[in-house]
């Protein structure tokens, strides 16, 4: 039997939640399991062990070295970010329905979580949905063609899966991204190459060229590009013929161009980690949910997905406003961020006293600058921290009716739900982003007398083992 770092290659039988590929290794002692991330039934796979146990493994795919016979080769470029990008998307959709609510049987010991299922709410757009993009520059290259690798090189697009150094260019659309951009990006690949600056040496930490990043506004259908390089060769690049090339290429769709120069070592094109230059237009992009704008900078958090993001929110709306509400409830938005849920329930009822709640200063000032935006004064924002939430602020006790929970993907910490729980509200509609933690949730909130009444599955991110759940809870009485 292998051990941890082996390469193994193995058939998937199954699909697991999360996008786990199921293959099952016959022992004399029974099959013995194996998960191996981003891979589908019907294919076998090339993977790294990670973790050894027992009765089962977990391995890492390095490379699909035959396809399932339910895969569709298109026209698009397969990345590591879009791993199911020849599955056709109805067979992507059953199999996250299916993994999901077995998730729910498993970990949240609800016994038959079909029949809580309310809807699989399918992204508008399968394709071109996302509103942003990290490219990467590598000077070692990974041949899609051949499989070898090469050195002295000038690559731009995609690390390779299970890697951290090598770069596979990106040849055509991914797909997922802007497709006008993604074609411009292989120009784009030569004439920065042509400059004579280095691609970055991931290794080495040397090199020019580290990244670009792009956010896209679907709502103005503009972009907004940072270049991320190191002070190594500054002087020497010409960043006027950076932006005269994206100018001439994109025209009207052009929002903004910076420079940021990122000298620390490791492999981030994170803004704060540097210095950056405004080369030309706009640091930001607006972009329009329900009829609300919202103002996005380079590295603000903002839904991946806009339109998908839009039918998310009006479930769990429409999930609010099942119950009876008036002047005198309240509705709590719990980790409300930049306050989007929660300014547009305000834009729908403005007779129920909304208020949105994040422990992060800052989040709570883009909220109500966004607020303000949108000419929106019927929501409250509050910096605080939930467990001191109602001694801080007294008069809201016993006057939350409803909470909208939209915690990040590590879910809520168990003592963060305990305190969730004691502020006693009616209702808690739990939107997740990885709904194994929304399943242990539920248990608790089972055993601290709510009931789950409904569940439904957004899936805003195909072409990857993502998705996201809305659950209603309500509280007996």
């Amino acid at each position: 039997m292998f051990k941890r770092g082996d390469v193994i290659t193995v058939s998937i039988q199954e699909y697991a939640f999360g996008g786990k590929g199921v293959a099952k290794v016959p022992t004399e002692n029974g099959d013995y399991i194996v998960f191996v991330d981003n891979t589908y039934p019907g294919q076998e796979a090339k993977a790294r062990v990670t973790k050894k146990r027992k009765r089962f493994a977990e391995a890492k795919l390095l490379e699909v070295t035959k396809r399932s016979s339910v895969e569709q080769v298109g026209r698009f470029q397969e990345i590591s970010g879009g791993p199911y990008i020849f599955v056709p998307i109805q067979e992507q959709e059953r199999s996250k329905k299916e993994s999901t609510l077995e998730i729910f049987r498993r970990i949240g010991n609800i016994e038959d979580p079909s029949s809580y299922f309310d809807e699989f709410i399918s992204s508008p757009s399968h394709y071109f949905y996302r509103n942003k993009m990290e490219y990467s520059f590598s000077c070692i290259e990974h041949d899609r063609s051949t499989g070898e690798d090469i050195d002295d090189a000038f690559a731009l697009g995609f690390k390779r899966r299970g890697t951290w150094w090598k770069v596979e260019s990106l040849d055509k659309p991914s797909g997922l991204f802007d497709e006008e951009w993604e074609t411009i990006l292989i120009e784009l690949r030569q004439l920065l190459k042509d400059t004579g600056l280095p691609a970055w040496h991931p290794p080495q930490k040397r090199g020019f060229f580290r990244h670009i990043v792009v956010r896209k506004s679907f709502a103005q259908d503009q972009l907004l590009f940072n270049l991320v390089t190191s002070s190594e060769g500054k002087k020497e690049f010409d960043a006027a013929q950076f932006v005269d090339f994206l100018k001439q290429k994109l025209g009207d769709r052009l929002a903004g161009v910076q420079h940021t120069i990122n000298d620390n070592v490791a492999d981030r094109a994170k803004i704060e980690n540097g210095e950056y230059t405004l080369l030309y237009g706009e640091p930001v992009v607006v972009e329009r949910l329900l009829g609300l704008d919202f103002e996005i900078s380079m590295e603000s958090f903002f839904q991946t997905n806009p339109k998908c993001a839009e039918l998310l929110y009006s479930k769990a709306l429409d999930y609010v406003f099942e119950e009876a509400l008036d002047s005198n409830d309240v509705v709590m938005d719990l980790f409300c961020g930049t306050g989007t849920i929660g300014q547009i329930l305000a834009s729908k009822r403005s007779d129920v006293r909304i208020i949105g709640v994040d422990i992060v200063e800052e989040a709570i000032e883009d909220a109500k600058r966004n607020a303000e935006r949108n000419n929106i004064s019927d929501v409250e924002f509050y910096a605080a921290d939930v467990g001191k939430f109602l001694r801080e602020y007294p008069d809201f006790a016993g006057k939350i009716k409803t909470i909208i929970l939209d915690p990040p993907r590590a879910g809520i910490a168990p003592k963060t739900l305990k305190k969730v729980i004691d502020l006693e509200a009616e209702n808690i509609v739990y939107i997740s982003c990885n709904p194994s933690t929304q399943a242990r949730d539920t248990q608790t909130l089972l055993q601290e007398g709510y009931v789950l009444e409904k569940i439904s599955l957004v899936d805003q991110f195909p072409h990857t083992g993502h998705i996201e759940s809305i659950a209603k809870y309500k509280k007996q009485s």
